[in-house]
């Protein structure tokens, strides 16, 4: 080969060598950087619910206690959502004093961000909270209008109860408000029943959890009442609760401050206020749910809007002295608005699955689904649709192709210097 020839194959090897030398750093530069989270085992506390105070975990004769459900190696909802104590964003005033509650997050409702939070991932148990889990089995199962007759097993449930009566009918939507609005234990065991059993609805509430991304969440009655293996996290209830106030039945029900349901046998209706105590009295409230066994201790979910915003508050493992649980939401309601006022950069956020078809808008992330959560809760950033290793390898077909043409002019000019 001439000599010119194999000096211009010499820089094209050469230029080839320094084009993958800087292609192949700036593709791993270039690649999503994960977020490097503390591990969940940093905070001792998430594995389980504390020791219960009576009886009421003890498993059947012949039955083992369920295993604490596994922690995730990321925590879910983001790297912060995996610490212990209290996460709020730099520079911004403390969360407000009196508040009990072990557990809590703040989020808000239309983005899915966490504005606050203290100790999100750590188990503990929903109390009544766990009845949003049922209701959103039974809206997704059951319809409105459908009716269901009451068993002597469901009316005999123990109370908290609403008081329907055996061998009564009544619809789906009634049930549903008599369960979100005064918590009847009856009324859940009623749509239980319903949804094909004890057994099977829990099941199916599991299997909901699940697939909604509550990983800390392990249903051991319907009701609520304490049983073996019973787990849940503030996180996973403002993610249940989150998804619950987008299905308009539920979110009619918490939202409803005085209902009926019809008598039998010739007896007066049945009155249900709700128990929600800053129903009415929140500005801007939205409703929400309460919650509480000798185990769980006080929970709570709310929900308000104000300019535009809207936020909700979880609490778990709460006392109501020295300031009643609903004054601490209220508290921490007007503390997430500020953050919200300052736009205090989220901590984290209410990732969740929706469980839709797929191609439906929920699934696909744009309203509020994984790919949404996952851009916002210091996960990995969106990809560039080519990809930097189809960069590179275009960039490496020019040179060759670019280098051809050389090699091929320098061989003609070559021969034509010959034939003069």
């Amino acid at each position: 080969m001439h000599s010119a020839s194999r000096r211009s194959l010499k820089v094209l090897a050469t230029t080839l060598a320094a084009t993958i030398a800087l292609a192949i750093p700036a593709a791993a530069s270039a690649a999503p950087r994960p977020a490097v989270p503390k591990p969940a085992e940093a905070c001792a506390k998430n594995a389980a619910p504390p020791a219960p105070v009576d009886t009421s975990e003890k498993p059947a004769p012949g039955q083992a206690s369920p295993a604490p459900l596994p922690v995730p190696a990321q925590p879910v909802g983001g790297a912060r959502m995996g610490e212990c104590g209290t996460v709020v964003p730099a520079d911004v005033l403390n969360p407000p004093d009196g508040v009990t509650a072990a557990s809590w997050v703040l989020q808000d409702l239309d983005t899915g961000n966490v504005l606050a939070a203290k100790d999100p991932h750590v188990r503990e148990r929903p109390a009544s909270l766990i009845k949003t889990l049922l209701a959103l089995v039974a809206v997704t199962e059951l319809k409105p209008e459908q009716p269901i007759t009451v068993t002597k097993e469901d009316a005999e449930q123990e109370c908290t109860c609403v008081g329907i009566e055996a061998g009564e009918q009544y619809t789906v939507d009634q049930l549903l408000h008599g369960l979100l609005m005064h918590s009847g234990n009856d009324v859940a065991h009623a749509l239980a029943t319903a949804l094909g059993g004890v057994d099977a609805t829990l099941a199916k509430m599991n299997g909901l959890a699940a697939r909604v991304g509550a990983t800390d969440t392990r249903a051991a009655t319907p009701s609520g009442l304490d049983g073996p293996g019973m787990s849940t996290s503030a996180y996973d209830l403002s993610l249940i609760f989150h998804y619950a106030m987008k299905q308009p039945e539920f979110a009619k029900a918490v939202a409803t401050k005085q209902y009926e349901l019809p008598g039998s046998n010739g007896k007066p209706a049945i009155p249900i206020l709700n128990d929600n105590k800053l129903l009415g009295v929140y500005p801007g409230f939205l409703g929400g749910k309460t919650g509480f066994t000798d185990d769980a201790r006080h929970t709570y979910v709310g929900a308000a809007q104000r300019d535009g915003k809207r936020v909700a508050i979880v609490l778990v493992r709460a006392e109501q002295q020295p300031t009643p649980v609903v004054s601490q939401a209220s508290k921490l309601l007007d503390y997430g608005f500020a953050l919200e006022k300052v736009k205090a950069d989220p901590v984290g956020k209410i990732d969740y699955q929706a469980p839709a078809t797929a191609g439906t808008e929920e699934s696909s992330g744009k309203a509020g689904g994984t790919n949404v959560a996952n851009a916002a809760a210091g996960g990995t950033a969106a990809k560039d649709a080519f990809g930097t290793t189809g960069w590179v390898i275009t960039v490496l077909v020019f040179l060759i192709i670019a280098g051809g043409f050389a090699v091929g002019y320098q061989r003609k000019k070559t021969q034509a210097e010959q034939n003069r």
